[in-house]
């Protein structure tokens, strides 16, 4: 309808392209003004006429559309603008129809098209804390986003399973651990002996040189080393993939920092014949002053690789793997300077792809807004620890709201509507906000959470579930659908493929978290204002349909955030 009101504009226009007529059309705040509204006021200069002259005349050429009889009850000066009211029960029709299609929302723009994205990322013997939450559901969210617009999107955790740090662990496992504990405590044990492994090290300056030795052991294929390392690592991922489980996450590749780390003697051959490595107190720097950067380290004074070298190997790997159209970096925005470092490096190693194929996808910190969280390591809270603290939160709420469920039925409410709960409050945010956790909200089923879309979403389905009668297929009266509310949530329903596309390009999850506020809200005021189960057959079943379309495209953008769905709670 947008489209043809601007054709038909163009037309009588011809001061402004159709581009322009786009730009400065609006959409009225008040339904009594029309669906669209075409402002005058920028044609006063060029037409030399006051805006309310000019809109009286655009008017008159405008009715003489014959599209106007047949897609808009009216047409109508008001000042200097033109507003058009679109015929409620064509744009009910269209917008229905146009939602029952395979895969509403979805595109091809992607097709034949291949994303890499890089994220959550942990550190290998750390643990999964909650700053790790946020680059694993905007990347897992991307991920269902970019899915749905028909590319081929290849899932990469970049493990942080390589360096410096896991010389200092092994001296520490040596001196001071055993076998024993760390089988029994995992990652909280590796995470003790680190932290000793420091306190130790103020004291005794050498242990550093030993944690180097260690780690250049590690680089030299030493047995012993790689096999204490690899146990750590094989530690870590069991931890990690319970909390992953937890979310719903998954990824095609769990290739680490470890995975390049036979290819960045490539990278420095590289460097070299193209005359971009300098030596600087002994270390090897790209040197980037020209662009306004630090420089780009690449090799330490004892000719070890750092993670810039490696990141470097990884760039070139997946090119050459994946073919990819443009490779995404979710990370803190602490890392800004790194990934600018490492993409201007690939561009003057020669890869004219670089510039716009490398994204840095950045994000805000994550606050903990003094609630009270359980944690096992002092003032680090682990993401596992939050998700289970929001799922038991659920189940006392659903505890009391429905007692009637099954335990079987609260137990698998409360993880979903908990975890998605945790989810949903990041991803509202834009990421590039900081994220604080408040209890009181974050499991609200009331206001823009992610609890409150999930129950609508629940309402839908009981609503459906008590009409055994409905059809899909059964005959419905698109007049019904023209009074305001109902003519809210079709423009909700809508808009739903332009908030996919605008949440691809602009990296932000947030876009459809806040649309599916938004659509849940519309649908919450039309139930409240038009009965579904009526005894006219027509009137019900019209009335269904809507809500059927609208459990669909709640459901799928709930999905596209990482959020499962109930169908009681």
């Amino acid at each position: 309808m947008k489209n043809m009101v601007i054709d038909i504009l163009s037309k009588a226009v011809t001061e402004l392209s159709a581009e322009e007529i786009s730009e400065i059309l609006e959409q009225p705040p008040k339904p009594e003004l029309g669906d669209y509204a075409f402002p005058c006021f920028r044609l006063a200069k060029v037409m030399r006429k006051a805006p309310n002259m000019i809109a009286t005349d655009i008017y008159e050429s405008v009715m003489k559309d014959e599209r106007i009889n047949e897609s808009f009850d009216k047409v109508e000066t008001n000042g200097a603008y033109v507003n058009f009211f679109t015929n409620k029960t064509l744009f009910a029709k269209t917008v229905l129809e146009k939602s029952m299609e395979d895969d509403y929302g979805s595109s091809h723009v992607g097709d034949g098209k291949t994303i890499c994205i890089d994220y959550s990322s942990p550190n290998i013997a750390k643990n999964f804390h909650v700053g790790h939450l946020r680059t694993t559901v905007i990347g897992n969210s991307l991920f269902k986003i970019f899915t749905k617009q028909g590319y081929n999107v290849e899932r990469i955790n970049h493990l942080g399973d390589w360096g410096t740090q896991f010389g200092k662990l092994i001296v520490a496992y040596k001196n001071w651990g055993s076998e024993e504990k760390v089988k029994e405590k995992g990652i909280e044990e590796l995470m003790r002996l680190y932290v000793l492994f420091h306190d130790e090290a103020d004291k005794k300056p050498e242990l550093e040189d030993e944690a180097r030795l260690w780690f250049h052991r590690m680089e030299l294929g030493d047995e012993e080393a790689l096999n204490i390392w690899k146990w750590f690592v094989e530690i870590s991922l069991e931890e990690f993939r319970r909390t992953y489980a937890l979310l719903g996450v998954d990824f095609d590749h769990y290739t680490g920092e470890s995975f390049y780390r036979n290819m960045t003697d490539d990278v420095v051959d590289e460097l070299k014949k193209k005359n971009l490595l300098t030596e600087s107190e002994g270390a090897m720097i790209v040197d980037l002053s020209e662009y306004d950067m630090a420089p780009c380290l690449i090799l330490k004074k004892d000719g070890s690789s750092i993670y810039a070298t490696r990141d470097i190997a990884a760039v070139e790997y997946r090119k050459k793997t994946y073919n990819f159209d443009k490779c995404i970096y979710v990370t803190g925005q602490e890392q800004k300077l790194h990934f600018a470092q490492v993409f201007k490096v690939m561009e003057l190693l020669g890869y004219d792809w670089a510039k716009d194929s490398l994204v840095h996808i950045p994000y805000g910190l994550v606050s903990l807004d003094g609630a009270k969280l359980s944690s096992r390591g002092g003032n680090v809270i682990y993401a596992e620890d939050i998700l289970k603290e929001a799922i038991s939160k659920i189940r006392e709420i659903i505890d009391e709201k429905n007692p009637d469920l099954s335990d079987e039925q609260k137990e698998e409410a409360s993880r979903i509507v908990g975890v998605g709960a945790v989810i949903f409050n990041d991803l509202y945010n834009q990421r590039i906000k900081d994220v604080s956790f408040k209890w009181e909200h974050i499991t609200s089923f009331e206001g823009e959470t992610g609890p409150y879309v999930q129950y609508t979403y629940a309402r839908c389905s009981s609503i459906l579930r008590n009409l055994e009668s409905f059809s899909l297929e059964r005959h419905i009266d698109y007049s019904i659908l023209t009074d305001f509310t109902s003519v809210d949530l079709l423009k909700e329903i809508n808009r739903y493929q332009s908030v996919v596309d605008e949440a691809a390009d602009r990296y932000e999850p947030s876009v459809v978290a806040r649309y599916a506020v938004d659509l849940a809200q519309a649908f919450n005021r039309f139930y409240t204002e038009n009965r579904i189960a009526v005894d006219d057959v027509t009137v019900r079943n019209t009335r269904t349909k809507i809500t059927y379309i609208t459990r669909e495209i709640l459901r799928d953008a709930l999905n596209l955030l990482g959020i499962g769905c109930v169908e009681q709670m």
